[in-house]
């Protein structure tokens, strides 16, 4: 099964010292970067187009692409942002890239900057990453150094200048025109398009926003050929990408591996569910993504594939839970998660994750009211398509998803906590480490304060 692991990304991560200039260019690092600057700006946009390299931070749209919109007649100065905000629950691909190997984030912009003829390129980072940052900074001034930044890099008479900047933490900032805000300097809060950041984004300039992998796998394009990229992945959606495995698997990591594998595989990879374990539901991108479950363990995770079974391959973020999950709980924490994020921006997302929250508090307790199954689906109908961005939509999804797939556990809420059903201590990945200061579960399988049971043995 290791044969279908693609390692590109992630081929240097396991190698002594790998974030340092040295040692990327032991490996091969900046040769991209060379050949990209004997080619001509438009070019460059040609190669990534003719790839099929689509956006690796959610939504999928052709980089090349994005990267051709920018109106090279517009006066204004142009700009490269990198979008590093991870955030989406579940997701952990873009850290662990740059903590390992900086330095091909850092050769993708130069590359894709003189694509767009940026002179000035941004790597907004989640400012709870502080270590992220550091080591982002430490690489930008070994490229200083080196002449890959700078003024007339290697004599190409190519500008450009790098700027890591840190966000004050905050989900909604991962949205690329509230990113925009937050780097120049106001609350991160969705705009209004159009204008699209093509035409008017960071300081009203031409902006192109990308995710880091997908800036990433720039280098490897330029290197490689179109032809070797195209040679893994699918028709559609070509060549690799992490996948963020996590959950009730025995070895949860990040898997390098072409688009269209299935999570049976990857499972496989990562050596099957935990002891005693069955696949009952996974999110195929993230939360934001509606849920899928075991009749879903074969279909292509590629953009076509899981979009056909109904959900989003997002940020690819495959979350696995196992049958001692309570569904319930599980749509209970994300959809707190995201009342707590809304930038409060617009009524529908605002008001309706709360009301979102309240109604499934509820039903977590058992205390469900005839008509709160409804009352969600309405709710959810009203925020999907009517909120000002994506925010209020992926806060949607897994609770439509939920319901249409386990219906009968948000039933049970109208009068058994699911706590009963499913004791948390059998779902914790830690069980020996489980407490609640109510009392309610413990990890020797006692009674709870109020009388409710508990597994008197979890899986190890």
């Amino acid at each position: 099964m290791t044969d279908m692991l693609t390692p590109v990304l992630s081929a240097d991560w396991g190698n002594d010292r790998a974030w340092t200039l040295a040692a990327y260019e032991q490996t091969g690092g900046y040769e991209a970067l060379r050949t990209a600057l004997t080619m001509a700006p438009d070019d460059v946009i040609a190669l990534v187009k003719e790839s099929g390299l689509r956006g690796r931070g959610g939504a999928g749209f052709p980089t090349g692409m994005k990267w051709s919109f920018i109106p090279q007649d517009n006066p204004n100065p142009k700009y490269l942002v990198v979008n590093a905000d991870e955030s989406e629950p579940g997701t952990c691909k873009d850290i662990p890239l740059m903590m390992a190997t900086p330095h091909t984030l850092i050769e993708g912009v130069i590359i894709a900057a003189h694509a767009i003829r940026a002179k000035t390129a941004f790597i907004y980072v989640r400012g709870e990453v502080l270590h992220v940052v550091r080591r982002l900074r430490a690489a930008a001034r070994e490229a200083y150094e080196a002449g890959h930044l700078g003024t007339d890099i290697h004599g190409s008479g190519v500008d450009l200048d790098l700027v890591i900047h840190a966000g004050a933490g905050a989900y909604i900032c991962g949205e690329e025109t509230a990113l925009l805000d937050s780097l120049e300097g106001r609350r991160g809060q969705p705009r209004l398009r159009p204008p699209f950041p093509a035409v008017a984004g960071l300081y009203a300039s031409p902006t192109v926003v990308n995710n880091v992998e997908s800036i990433a796998s720039v280098p490897a394009i330029v290197k490689n050929g179109v032809d070797w990229f195209g040679s893994m992945g699918t028709e559609k959606s070509k060549g690799f990408t992490l996948y963020s495995l996590s959950g009730h698997v025995k070895r949860p990591g990040q898997y390098e591996a072409p688009l269209g594998i299935t999570l049976r595989e990857l499972l496989e990879l990562g050596g099957g569910m935990r002891d005693g374990s069955e696949l009952k539901f996974w999110t195929p991108g993230g939360s934001s993504t509606p849920i899928l479950t075991a009749e879903h363990l074969d279909i292509p995770l590629d953009y076509e594939g899981v979009s056909a079974a109904g959900s989003m391959l997002g940020t690819k973020a495959l979350q696995v839970f196992d049958q001692t999950t309570s569904v319930v709980r599980c749509v209970l924490r994300w959809t707190e998660f995201y009342k707590h994020e809304s930038c409060g921006k617009c009524t529908p997302c605002r008001e309706g994750t709360w009301w979102l929250a309240q109604t499934l508090q509820r039903l977590d307790e058992g205390h469900g009211k005839p008509g709160d199954i409804e009352l969600l689906l309405d709710l959810c109908e009203n925020i999907l398509g009517r909120s000002f961005c994506a925010l209020g939509d992926g806060a949607t999804s897994p609770i439509t998803s939920a319901i249409q797939h386990f219906r009968d556990e948000f039933e049970a809420g109208m009068h058994t906590p699911s706590r009963e059903m499913f004791p948390p201590v059998a779902s914790t990945l830690f069980p020996d480490r489980f407490s609640s200061a109510d009392g309610s579960s413990s990890a020797d399988g006692s009674s709870s304060a109020d009388g409710s049971l508990s597994l008197s043995k979890g899986p190890a």
